[in-house]
């Protein structure tokens, strides 16, 4: 999977669970992801091109994403009980996951290729 095809998934996932969680909870802090979703959203086509600075700031603020949901929103909905809090964290988790693999693998390409020329 390329990274911007794994970077529009991963936006599409954060802006649908965040406003899926911000209906039932009502809490603001659900819509946090649903903004790093709309900047990476933003950002995808420009991934798509290989921008440079643009993937590596979609990088940056994917694993800042990554590292909230995994390491609060997960544990919380695991100690919770609540299984559809528990699918919309594990959801952004796994797209979040997907996503910095792509990136990774992206940024391994690239320089392979400019090592190549």
């Amino acid at each position: 999977m390329s990274a911007g095809n794994a970077n529009l998934i991963n936006a599409l996932c954060l802006i649908i669970m965040g406003m899926w969680g911000w209906k039932i909870s009502g809490s603001n802090t659900a819509l946090i992801p649903v903004g790093f979703g709309a900047a990476l959203l933003v950002m995808t086509n420009l991934i798509r091109i290989h921008h440079k600075i643009v993937s590596h700031l979609a990088v940056v603020l994917t694993l800042v994403v990554l590292v909230a949901v995994a390491g609060m929103r997960l544990p919380k909905a695991i100690s919770n009980g609540d299984n559809m809090q528990l699918l919309r964290a594990g959801a952004m988790t796994l797209t979040g996951v997907i996503a910095m693999i792509a990136f990774i693998k992206s940024f391994i390409d690239a320089r392979k290729a400019k090592a190549g020329r």
